[in-house]
């Protein structure tokens, strides 16, 4: 293993920020990109223990902000399958990024090292890439350091979406095994990604096309590049329209486009120029979310998000088990959070007859609960989320005997999805080609899937408090049992709304409480919201 001198010596160039305390959370370390250089060094030297720990296997770091604003960034680490870090590993990242000097560090590094039985024989191997942000590269050089130093094999994959280093881990790891995911390439991604939408088009035509905004990210480039790989719309492929994709100025990531912004300001991009009806679709900084939205003809913008696109995706997979005879054997399931609209639970469980699980906020806790479904879709509001396909579905899947034509087209589609979907982690690239499978087989345009349910009004407002950790809340986020008799009195205002639900969660990051409300029309949601936020606010001086 790494000598202590050539751990120290590096890390002397890349000093701890004074009076700075990190935490490793979901997105793992995210601040301006000022502050990361020693982050992400000691991220460097965690990601050669979690590769030693693994008797080497090959761990992820990506550096990227997703859908901060362009002087921010961040690091996070990727397990070996393509998910996310395994969480008791949270803390050891955070104990690293706080070690108060180059000694205080090395000490930390062995003490984790011989805590976690670390064999200093084993070969750490680790796989690295960016986005296009303008710090990329220097941070990439402090990462590098760190590898160096700990004598860690490593390759680096330059410019790549988030999610394609997912893909890449796992095809790394899983290479000439009996669970080989792919080609351990980019372009291993797009063919075996644009192979299986050709597949999953079989027999239908895409109407129209979608114009994506790209964030002004990485995602620009990297769906250019898919494009390449896809038939062409009178080939049985989709017409795809790429806009803000500006990559050679930095600064205009995330700047008035992108998932994020469509979803706050619930508006297009002042750059989109779509036409009313046209479908679009906005992707984040890094290409691990998405969101579709059209305008109605009398100008209305209308919002396809999250819930939307799970809606959608759990409604065709079950018509697919059930026209593939697989109902009985197959159990499908809808993972939401707390934020899920309430009319999107209702349409899944009451129309699509489909269990839906609440869990916490995180795509952590979302991705664990779906993968106790054969079938498991989980998609945050946001648009971050995936399908995951169990061992047993897929065995289920790649042995079941159809016993008609209807059945096989069924079947056949069915598994095409399987290969579509990227099940490392949330894709904005897998999902939109995923959206237009389904709406070319359903033969709908954005007005129709807009049409399955009517969102109830909601309002989400921040309330500052002097300490967000007196919050603390149980049943998935819902309810507080902390600060005495708060949820009390929300339980009594919430009973005087029609179709009324509240719920107050801490921030993680901020010593602020976001309240979310919903209710049966938009003045009692605001009203709800509101009277909720004044009882927080007085619990929290």
């Amino acid at each position: 293993m790494a000598s202590g001198e050539k751990i120290i010596e590096a890390s002397g160039k890349y000093p701890k920020p004074a009076e700075r305390t990190f935490q490793y959370g979901t997105a793992g370390f995210r601040m301006k990109s000022a502050l990361l250089d020693s982050v992400v060094f000691r991220v460097g030297l965690l990601a050669a223990l979690r590769s030693r720990k693994l008797n080497g296997q090959i761990i992820g770091v990506m550096i990227t902000a997703s859908h901060n604003p362009p002087d921010d960034n961040g690091v996070k680490l990727v397990d070996p399958m393509g998910e996310m870090l395994e969480g008791s590993w949270e803390a050891y990242a955070t104990t690293l990024a706080n070690a108060s000097s180059d000694q205080a560090l090395l000490e930390a590094y062995n003490k984790l090292s011989t805590d976690l039985k670390v064999k200093p024989e084993s070969s750490a191997r680790v796989v690295f890439a960016r986005d296009t942000r303008a710090s990329g590269p220097h941070l990439i050089a402090a990462l590098v350091q760190a590898l160096n130093a700990s004598d860690t094999e490593y390759t680096d994959y330059k410019i790549l979406t988030t999610p394609q280093l997912h893909y890449l881990t796992r095809c790394l790891n899983t290479k000439g095994t009996q669970y080989e995911y792919g080609e351990p390439t980019e372009g291993g991604y797009y063919e075996k990604t644009a192979a299986a939408f050709t597949k999953a088009m079989k027999g239908c035509k895409s109407n129209g096309t979608v114009t994506v905004d790209c964030a002004n990210g990485v995602g620009g480039p990297k769906l250019a590049e898919m494009v390449k790989y896809l038939p062409k719309a009178a080939e049985g492929g989709v017409e795809i329209k790429i806009v803000n994709d500006d990559v050679l100025k930095p600064e205009r990531l995330n700047h008035q486009c992108g998932a994020d912004f469509v979803k706050t300001n619930q508006r297009a991009p002042p750059l989109s120029q779509a036409a009313p009806l046209s479908r679009c679709a906005s992707l984040d900084g890094d290409a691990d979310r998405i969101v579709y939205y059209f305008v109605d003809s009398d100008g209305t913008f209308r919002l396809l998000d999250g819930d939307r696109i799970a809606s959608i995706a759990a409604s065709f997979i079950g018509d697919l088990a059930r026209n593939a005879n697989l109902s009985e054997k197959l159990k499908i399931g809808v993972v939401q959070t707390a934020y899920a609209n309430g009319a999107s639970t209702d349409y899944v469980t009451q129309h699509l007859k489909l269990p839906v699980v609440c869990t916490p906020t995180g795509v952590k806790h979302l991705h664990h609960a779906a993968t106790k479904f054969d079938v498991g879709v989980y998609f945050e509001a946001n648009g971050h989320g995936t399908i995951l396909f169990s061992e047993s579905a897929l065995k289920t899947l790649s042995t079941h005997e159809p016993q008609s034509p209807a059945q096989n087209t069924a079947l056949e589609t069915f598994r095409a999805l399987t290969q579509l979907i990227n099940q490392t982690v949330g894709d904005a690239l897998s999902d939109l080609l995923l959206v237009e499978v389904i709406l070319a087989h359903k033969s709908w345009g954005p007005k129709e899937w807009d049409l399955t349910y009517t969102d109830l009004p909601n309002r989400l407002v921040r309330v500052e408090v002097a300490d967000r950790n007196i919050f603390k809340a149980v049943d998935a986020e819902r309810k507080l049992e902390s600060p005495p008799g708060v949820q009390a009195q929300i339980d009594a205002l919430v009973g005087k709304y029609k179709n009324g639900r509240s719920f107050a969660r801490a921030s993680g990051t901020e010593d602020a409480v976001r309240v979310y409300a919903e209710a049966a029309t938009r003045g009692e949601a605001d009203d709800l919201a509101q009277k909720v936020a004044g009882i927080v606010k007085q619990a929290g001086v």
